[in-house]
């Protein structure tokens, strides 16, 4: 039956991707039996209920093929229509082109860029490890599910799947299995061409247990190797499933020319004659498949249901866990936490309040875990009360990543994917650049990881400029549903995370400083701080000079002020703590606090700044950086490009008065 299965994926699949004209077929042919065997016999999960906790996740890494996944989730029962799968890759279909997160019933993961999944798969397989031992007892196993992703050659190329391959052989997690479907063929050509490691010798390098030269079309070898890897030792497998790309397409089975286009008609045609699927019909499901996935969600249905019953008696016999579970399912945070009454100091980097103010968070929400790639010390997340997530005590709540900040943001993706845990990471701003493409995705998928940042400008100093910031505030904030916050001193960092924890969708970046920053005064308060930039000082009603800053430039402001004020220019400064959501308020709210037709409108950013102009469009000047800076201490780095109070001020006094006149 499950050759059968496979046939009609392969069938299937084709058909959708001949009617878009455009997909991938190659992966789709070649892993269809893998595919087939882990749906139709290993994976557990209820196609009515996709969100169960106790599922089994399975993450197709190699994204491209992504119409083998529609096609396993519609024969599996889930909410995909055989009219969806027709309309693959069409504007407002639920099929897209990769698979998306939060948009298709058992997608359990945006993949697409390669190696994202690999470590998004390693994120949850470490999330199950964790809530087992927080949550189950010698008598309840609630938490018990694997994790199984489907990679690529091209996965394995990535740098990411490296770093997160060794952070999983040394977690030990056990219940991660990687199926890599190696055909040895990549878009361009074949692997030998670029790839001739021993990818085996690698992984087991890696404290992984493989399990290679599988037969990728011969389903018992593949089912022996599944069940094989369920046999516990402590370690991740990694099955090596050699396979054919295009299986089965008569002229470009094991050509790279099968990977990302339409085979063509008569391709189809040839390929369905070898496979004994009617030539006069297209999107064919036999029948017999059709029974056979229905029997089958109906046992799914079955052990879903004892699972709840046992969900049920451990909840009455441990109610206080039951309730720790489900707040950390719902990200609830306690009605009365407030960071306000934290007594920090008057003077005070924002990295080390934010750090003060996070230990404070974790006693408070104990779902709350994460760390750092190897710069805790320094970014100041390490939870001191707590102890650390390592290989085989998983009930710790600071987790070491190591030198590996792309791995650690798609990990941290893979945490917040699997729910149960709101995890948090940090490294210096400068290496953002090394996480991108998983900040990228972890917006793209809406989800809540909280990202910290710190060393956030040129004030970092003697590092010189391989670590000072310049585009990088900038880059982030381009990023599309990544919200980005940068406060000015410790007040500002409580309201951000009092926000933090509130907000149930979607990352922040909290951007910190490494020099210590004095509490502000703020004459109109600070109750505007959700909206994103609010007035922090107004010596007049209508100022002739208003100034608008973020994080550490907010207190160069009020220092120029007192010299413009000197010589009677009136001012209003704002703190812009966030400024995509301040650009987004109401117009009233925007006029009120830039009052631009009547001021000259300044912005200070010790960064590249060509997003104020859009926020301010009546911005007539703009103090920014943009070239790289040198070593030395950061206030005389700073300095040379103008950022000291006294030239500040000169440079607005001469605008305002050719403004003037």
């Amino acid at each position: 039956m499950i050759t059968e299965v496979a046939k009609i994926i392969r069938g299937l699949s084709v058909d959708a991707i001949e009617k878009a004209n455009s997909g991938h077929p190659g992966l789709p042919l070649g892993c269809a039996d893998i595919g087939a065997v882990l749906f139709g016999e290993v994976l557990k999960y209820d196609p009515e209920k996709p969100d169960w906790l106790n599922r089994d996740r399975f993450v197709l890494s190699a994204g491209h093929g992504s119409i083998m996944l529609y096609v396993l989730l519609h024969l599996s029962g889930y909410a995909i229509t055989l009219e969806d799968i027709k309309n693959f890759r069409q504007v407002g279909s639920i099929t897209p082109g990769h698979p998306e997160y939060g948009l298709t019933p058992g997608v359990e993961a945006t993949t697409g860029p390669l190696g994202q999944g690999f470590a998004n798969g390693v994120g949850m397989a470490l999330a199950e490890r964790i809530l087992a031992q927080k949550y189950n007892k010698e008598d309840f196993d609630i938490i018990n599910h694997y994790t199984y992703v489907l990679a690529s050659d091209g996965c394995m190329m990535e740098g990411i799947t490296s770093e997160a391959a060794s952070l999983a052989g040394h977690w030990g997690l056990e219940k991660l299995v990687v199926v890599y479907d190696k055909n040895q063929v990549s878009l361009s050509g074949s692997t030998e061409l670029t790839f001739t490691e021993s990818v085996a010798d690698r992984f087991r390098a890696y404290n992984w247990q493989v399990i290679d030269k599988v037969n990728g079309h011969d389903i018992d070898e593949i089912r022996t190797a599944l069940m094989k890897a369920k046999e516990k030792n402590g370690k991740p497998v990694l099955i090596i499933a050699e396979t054919h790309i295009g299986y089965g397409a008569p002229t470009k089975q094991d050509s790279y020319t099968s990977h990302g286009a339409p085979l063509g008609s008569e391709e189809v045609t040839g390929l369905k004659k070898k496979l004994g699927l009617p030539l006069d019909k297209t999107f064919y499901i036999s029948d017999t498949v059709r029974e056979y996935f229905q029997v089958k969600k109906s046992n799914l249905l079955k052990e879903r249901q004892q699972w709840e019953e046992k969900y049920s008696r451990w909840s009455e016999k441990y109610p206080e866990e039951r309730a720790q579970l489900q707040k950390a399912l719902n990200l609830e945070i306690p009605e009365k936490m407030d960071f306000w009454a934290l007594d920090i100091d008057e003077k005070i980097a924002t990295r080390s309040a934010s750090g003060e103010i996070l230990n404070n968070a974790a006693e408070e929400v104990p779902y709350l875990v994460g760390g750092s790639a190897d710069l805790d010390p320094s970014t100041m997340t390490y939870l001191s009360k707590f102890s650390e997530i390592q290989k085989g005590c998983y009930n710790g709540r600071n987790i070491r990543f190591g030198v590996r900040e792309h791995a650690m943001g798609a990990i941290c993706s893979g945490l917040s994917l699997h729910k149960g845990l709101r995890p948090f990471c940090s490294t210096f701003l400068v290496f953002s650049d090394y996480m991108r493409p998983a900040l990228r995705l972890a917006a793209l998928m809406r989800l809540p990881v909280i990202f910290i940042f710190t060393h956030d400008s040129v004030y970092v100093g003697e590092d010189g400029p391989t670590h000072q910031p310049i585009e990088q505030l900038e880059s982030l904030r381009i990023i599309p549903g990544l919200q980005v916050i940068r406060p000015a001193d410790s007040d500002e960092v409580k309201a951000a995370w009092q926000h933090i924890l509130g907000k149930k969708e979607g990352p922040v970046a909290l951007i910190l400083s490494r020099q210590k920053l004095s509490l502000l005064k703020k004459s109109l308060g600070i109750k505007e701080f959700s909206r994103g930039g609010y007035i922090i000082y107004e010596g007049d009603q209508n100022p002739q000079v208003i100034i608008s800053a973020s994080g550490s430039e907010v207190q160069t402001a009020l220092q120029v002020k007192d010299i413009l004020e000197r010589d009677s220019i009136t001012c209003r400064i704002i703190s812009i703590p966030d400024r995509e959501t301040f650009a987004s308020q109401d117009w009233q709210y925007r006029e009120y606090v830039l009052n631009n037709k009547q001021s000259l409108q300044v912005a200070i950013e010790a960064a590249t700044g060509q997003g104020w102009y859009e926020v301010i469009p009546g911005l007539s000047l703009g103090i920014f950086i943009r070239q790289f800076a040198e070593s030395g201490p950061g206030e005389e780095v700073a300095a040379q490009f103008g950022f000291e109070p006294e030239k500040i001020a000169n440079t607005i006094k001469a605008r305002y008065k050719a403004k003037k006149d």
